[in-house]
């Protein structure tokens, strides 16, 4: 379909924008309302919304949920998750409570340093910047001094900051690395805007030093943030004696069940097509409670997998262990989150979200998301080494057929219950209502 080129869309009103869009679709009145009804109806909510984006005409709704007694460091959480997916919730919730039993999740190590950088071409002798480097050390420090003083008070501010030489891999390239502490804040603005200054200063100085040679010996390539966050580490783990796995599936010791958990695990770490979606189903869990709280889950996917690559292979962020018949699962990822600015301050869902894990600092927050993850792959796991995983999987997707199928409440009741004890497919569904007719 071939819409044709609109020039202005972003100078239009939010009801031109609205008007539009529904224009081009069917039984464009009952979709207006759709639009119009998907927002907030308090006009300060609703204002507040349609300005955290560009060109919004609506929202997109998804399930808000909750997953209960998940057990951190011997602090219990009831902990928001948005996901449409149901099982995800549902195994995240059955992993907290199984792991809370036995003691629940603990934190093994945690850092919190982001780093960003500053990227340009010498194309002259490298040792007139190195030789330069402490005083230009001292001026980019003191260009962003009006930028940091604020994070300064809070705690934070510039750790670190080198020169980093990169001819070896493009000519004329060197990098100078900044490490930041952003304390409560994701920090994103902050870091961004301190790496600007830091880019301006650089080229001010060899602008006012190096007149001599040209102005062209120096060129500014970007200054930016990574979101490689391996400074802003996490390691969380959960442990029981191989006893406590006993009876937990039926038909096998605890010993067995836990062979076939290490043994599935072991295979992520060494077989990338598996680790992908064994990491994935730890992204599952962690992506639902960042969505919840307001936090970039892009930016934590993206850091997530360039960790899982860093060995040169990609392989799973989390690893099973049996010694002394202690069965163990851990899980090692970067996490740079916030609990304070952006969306945070705006999304009154995000704002109820924190309230409901008791306020959280950006460290605690980083504590419940990595134990989220680490349970939601724990449940995978063990559904895939024993009865599979469509079994749970179509259990919780019965009601989404049902909807789909347009049953009505009676007949989800009975389709509910006759399903308990066979398996779910949406031919198998789509028979039964048939036969109900």
């Amino acid at each position: 379909m071939n819409q044709g080129i609109i020039n202005g869309f972003s100078g239009l009103t939010q009801d031109e924008k609205l008007r539009f869009v529904v224009n081009l679709l069917s039984s464009s009145d009952e979709k207006e309302q759709l639009f119009n009804g998907s927002l907030f109806r308090d006009i300060k909510m609703r204002n507040n919304f349609l300005d955290l984006s560009e060109n919004t005409i609506g929202a997109y709704h998804m399930p808000y949920s909750i997953a209960p007694n998940l057990m951190v460091d011997g602090d219990v959480y009831h902990v928001p998750m948005v996901t449409e997916e149901s099982s995800v919730v549902a195994a995240a919730a059955w992993s907290a409570k199984f792991w809370a039993e036995r003691g629940g999740f603990k934190v093994d190590s945690l850092s919190t340093s982001k780093f960003g950088h500053v990227y340009f071409l010498w194309k002259e002798n490298p040792l007139d910047l190195t030789g330069n480097w402490p005083y230009l050390r001292f001026l980019l420090l003191e260009r962003v001094k009006t930028q940091t003083t604020r994070m300064e008070g809070r705690g934070g501010g510039i750790v670190a900051v080198e020169l980093e030489n990169l001819t070896y891999s493009i000519p004329n390239l060197f990098r100078i690395n900044v490490e930041f502490e952003t304390v409560d804040s994701m920090g994103a603005n902050f870091i961004n805007s301190c790496l600007e200054e830091i880019a301006q200063e650089l080229k001010l100085y060899y602008a006012k030093n190096f007149s001599d040679i040209g102005e062209s010996s120096m060129e500014g390539i970007m200054a930016i943030l990574s979101n490689y966050a391996d400074g802003c580490m996490i390691t969380v783990s959960a442990s029981c004696s191989v006893l406590q796995l006993d009876g937990v599936v039926k038909g096998l010791s605890g010993a067995e069940l836990a062979r076939k958990i290490k043994l599935a695990y072991d295979i992520a770490l060494v077989d990338v097509y598996r680790a992908t979606t064994h990491n994935k189903g730890i992204m599952n869990g962690v992506d639902a409670v960042l969505i919840a709280t307001g936090n970039d889950f892009r930016a934590v996917e993206a850091g997530a997998h360039a960790f899982a690559s860093a060995t040169g292979r990609y392989r799973s962020l989390s690893e099973c262990s049996l010694s002394n018949d202690i069965f163990t699962i851990k899980l090692t990822m970067p996490l740079a989150l916030g609990t304070v600015g952006g969306v945070i301050n705006i999304h009154p869902m995000a704002k109820a979200s924190l309230e409901l894990l008791g306020n959280p600092t950006a460290k605690d927050l980083m504590k419940i998301v990595a134990a989220v993850g680490l349970a939601s792959n724990f449940s995978a796991v063990k559904s895939l080494v024993t009865n599979g995983i469509q079994q749970g999987h179509m259990k919780m997707h019965l009601s989404n057929i049902l909807v789909s199928l347009g049953a009505d409440p009676k007949t989800k009741a009975e389709a509910i219950l006759y399903f308990e004890d066979k398996k779910v497919s949406f031919a198998a569904v789509k028979e039964f209502l048939t036969g109900k007719q």
